[in-house]
């Protein structure tokens, strides 16, 4: 079975996104530990440079340009948005205005 495509999961990459105001991040060694307190899901963000690229959101126009913030390679940027449209279809993101804005 093929992965789905960023477009395919709903997540517009050139959309402004923040993390959910319900999503809590505690940074670890290994990345980060993002706990929702709506669903009580917790998620392991296992890399480091995903973990910049959601810190960077916040501050961003869009999650392309947390990419660019975050210095992701262009090669590895479709990697990055993927893991990006999971959390959006978890829930955990949210478009810019509608979670946390900063």
């Amino acid at each position: 079975m093929a992965t789905p495509t960023v477009i395919e999961l709903g997540f517009d990459a050139d959309a402004a996104w923040s993390l959910h105001e319900s999503v809590a991040v505690r940074p670890e060694r290994f990345g980060a530990l993002l706990y929702d307190f709506r669903t009580r899901r917790l998620t392991f963000v296992k890399d480091p440079v995903l973990q910049q690229v959601i810190d960077a959101l916040p501050a961003s126009p869009s999650a392309r340009a947390a990419l660019d913030i975050a210095n992701v390679p262009a090669v590895d940027h479709d990697r990055y948005l993927q893991a990006l449209a999971r959390l959006f279809e978890t829930s955990m993101l949210t478009p810019r205005g509608e979670g946390k804005t900063a």
